[in-house]
């Protein structure tokens, strides 16, 4: 179990192992690469980001990762595989699952969803880029693509 303090200033508490915490997880997070570059969508506050969401009522999670990716990047994945959950403390505390994927189908039309769709980066660029999200700049994110990188043969580029 890591643990660490986001950029909000909320304490956050990651783990590699399925149902390390009391809470169910509503929320998902996507990883997917493709001929080396990583899928991000841009949301409009934030910044460059992973695709995830909320869990609507009645799905899966990963019925949620494979919506949510499809919503924000136009991009269809498949092959979906659970990597680690963390949990936000948060005023009220949620608990977000974490997927790494393979892109199926890439439908180069940009979503009119609530972000710009679909932008691909390097490694370089995921760890260089001044337009990320807060979220892609904590310890936890850190913890989660370097766990990425030793299952990364899952992905055919």
């Amino acid at each position: 179990m890591i643990s660490f303090q986001d950029l909000n200033g909320y304490n956050v508490k990651l783990s590699f192992e399925q149902g390390s915490f009391s809470i169910p997880s509503k929320h998902v997070l996507v990883i997917a690469k493709h001929k080396g570059e990583w899928l991000l969508t841009k949301h409009p506050q934030r910044g460059l980001e992973f695709p995830g969401g909320k869990l609507e009522k009645g799905e899966t999670l990963v019925e949620a990762a494979i919506r949510e990716t499809k919503e924000e990047t136009n991009v269809d994945i498949v092959e979906l595989e659970w990597l680690a959950e963390y949990k936000v403390l948060d005023n009220i505390p949620f608990c977000k699952t974490v997927y790494i994927a393979e892109v199926g189908y890439i439908n180069k039309e940009r979503t009119s969803f609530e972000t710009e769709g679909a932008f691909w980066l390097s490694s370089e660029e995921l760890t260089h880029n001044d337009y990320l999200s807060f979220h892609m700049k904590d310890d936890g994110m850190k913890a989660i693509l370097k766990k990425v990188n030793e299952v990364e043969n899952k992905w055919n580029d």
